[in-house]
């Protein structure tokens, strides 16, 4: 750790946040180091050439200190920069006596480095450990608080999750590192910061704030607040969000995994067990995911207009063109890499590989016919991340989570409207990788033949697929402007499962050999599933191959 004298500021910590040398000196010492400690920084693999703190945003604390709020620019020698928040805190030593928390609650992750400042020694801390920095953020929030910055505004917005009564709670930062940080109030709601910052408002707050303040929808932890950085000239960013706290037990990813150990234990014994419960569980989730997307489905009515950024919207040829080159792009890549690790897979997984590469000019035909075909269904913002893990089990109920949207999608990305059949595709997927996953990496099936285990394996979960399908579109009723027709749903599903099992397919490849065939066979599944819709459309052409499915049988 560096010296004392190696950062001096000769002003109050009160003034630091307007002195430009005081922040430079610290982005060239201390910070560094400091930050490619911390979890939440993305940019340790990338080859740096310095920081900045571009904004410094003072919040006033209880006991007139103060805390600041850092904007943090990382620079790289490739590619384009990144911003972060850190928040800072200074803890002079002659006065720690008088702080309402001991400094060994800090943890050493927590601690940034020793400064003089106005002659006084002391700690710079990451200031989510200085609880009264935590209570001067919610407090803010509870009070819809404005208050104005050097660069704009840091704008405090209280949702209706947060009750009356409960301005002053005390708090705690949870120990788990991820890549934003979460503190608790009350053990009744939780303030995620966000430290990755990005050029407009993030998408998990826009849904969570409409689901519960506009639609009342009861299912994911009530919106309680946001903290917007706000300037002329360019989007607001969204600092950090206030949820309700959800007791829960486990994940449903955890409760399926459960679930499934009963069907496990039976497939050895040539018997097909499935409790009645799970389906009453499959079918609850179906419910409470059409729910979702109707407390989505927002159209303006007489009178009340729509936030254009959750009104529904056309199949536009913007949006088949924008999906089919991603879906392009990934197909491409996805064949090469699969060519290149063709021979490190098991025999199961190539016989898939081989049936899906003769297939190419059908998944491509298939797409063509997305480009023109007529679909009066709508699009709406969704999740965009969905799957079992992001469902959390209550007593007798589910409770949605973590609506950030697709990890490696732009924020811009991230808000597109697509089918909430894309949501529905998510899950689907989610099912047959809780099946895949128990049933091939499991000791009790270790001697079954694999051909039989798939065949089990799909047994399982074509029940539990449509059992979710069913009670997932029993909520809407047909016709509902979402989904037109059963053509148009089976047509999309399709585009989005396709979609995503060739996405999971890239991943596996790479860092989970053995699981290839999962995403594979869901590949299959869907290619059967066009295959259908040539033969019912008389859309054969003689060019394009029929499914290869003899190439599946073993000798």
């Amino acid at each position: 750790m560096l010296t004392t004298q190696s950062l001096n500021l000769p002003t109050s910590w009160f003034d630091a946040g307007s002195n430009v040398q005081f922040w430079e000196k610290l982005t060239q010492t201390l910070l560094p180091p400091y930050v490619n400690t911390c979890r939440w920084f993305a940019g340790k693999a990338r080859q740096q050439t310095g920081f900045a703190a571009t904004i410094v945003h003072t919040l006033p604390l209880t006991d007139g200190d103060v805390a600041y709020l850092v904007i943090l620019e990382a620079n790289y020698a490739d590619g384009i920069s990144e911003n972060y928040l850190l928040p800072v805190s200074f803890l002079a030593d002659n006065l720690v006596h008088t702080l309402p928390f001991q400094l060994t609650d800090v943890p050493e992750k927590g601690r940034i480095g020793d400064v003089t400042i106005a002659k006084q020694t002391g700690l710079l801390i990451d200031a989510i450990y200085d609880e009264r920095f935590r209570a001067a953020l919610f407090t803010a929030i509870y009070q819809n608080k404005t208050l104005p910055q050097t660069n704009g505004s840091l704008t405090f917005h209280r949702g209706n999750g947060l009750e009356e009564g409960d301005a002053h709670l005390s708090s705690r930062v949870l120990p788990v590192d991820s890549s934003n940080s979460a503190m608790t109030f009350g053990d009744k709601y939780f303030l995620k910061l966000y430290r990755k910052l990005f050029q407009e408002t993030n998408p998990e707050v826009d849904m969570v704030a409409f689901l519960t303040d506009e639609s009342k929808f009861d299912h994911i932890p009530a919106f309680g607040g946001s903290v917007i950085w706000q300037a002329d000239h360019r989007p607001d960013i969204t600092l950090g969000m206030v949820q309700r706290m959800v007791p829960n037990d486990k994940d449903s990813w955890m409760q399926t995994g459960d679930y499934l150990n009963d069907f496990l234990y039976a497939v050895p014994q040539r018997l097909f067990a499935i409790r009645e419960d799970v389906f009453d569980k499959v079918e609850l989730l179906g419910r409470r995911t059409g729910e979702m997307h109707c407390a989505l489905y927002k159209p303006s009515r007489p009178g009340v207009p729509t936030d254009p950024a959750f009104a529904p919207e056309p199949f536009t040829d913007d949006y088949r063109e924008f999906l089919i080159k991603r879906f392009d792009d990934l197909l491409e890549r996805r064949y090469a890499l699969l060519i290149d690790n063709y021979t490190k897979l098991d025999i199961q997984a190539q016989r898939l590989a081989w049936v899906f590469m003769e297939a190419k000019e059908m998944i491509d035909t298939f797409i063509a016919d997305f480009r023109t075909r007529p679909i009066d269904s709508l699009r709406i913002r969704i999740h965009g991340d969905y799957h079992l893990g992001q469902v959390l089990a209550t007593e007798n109920d589910f409770v949605i989570i973590d609506f950030e949207g697709e990890p490696e999608s732009s924020i811009t990305e991230r808000k597109i409207k697509h089918s909430p059949l894309k949501d529905v595709a998510g899950m689907i997927r989610s099912y047959h990788y809780a099946v895949s996953a128990k049933l091939f990496n499991s000791t009790e099936t270790d001697a079954l033949d694999p051909d039989h285990l798939q065949r089990v394996s799909d047994r399982w979960f074509y029940l539990i697929r449509d059992t979710f399908l069913n009670a997932y579109l029993d909520v809407f009723g047909a016709p509902h402007p979402l989904f037109r027709n059963n053509s148009e749903i089976n047509f999309l599903l399709l585009i989005y499962l396709l979609e995503k099992a060739v996405y999971e397919l890239g991943y596996e490849i790479s860092y989970r050999p053995s699981w290839v065939k999962i995403p594979l066979k869901g590949i299959i599944d869907v290619i059967r599933e066009i295959e259908k819709i040539r033969l019912s459309d008389g859309n054969t052409s003689p060019h394009v191959a029929m499914l290869q499915t003899n190439l599946l049988q073993t000798k």
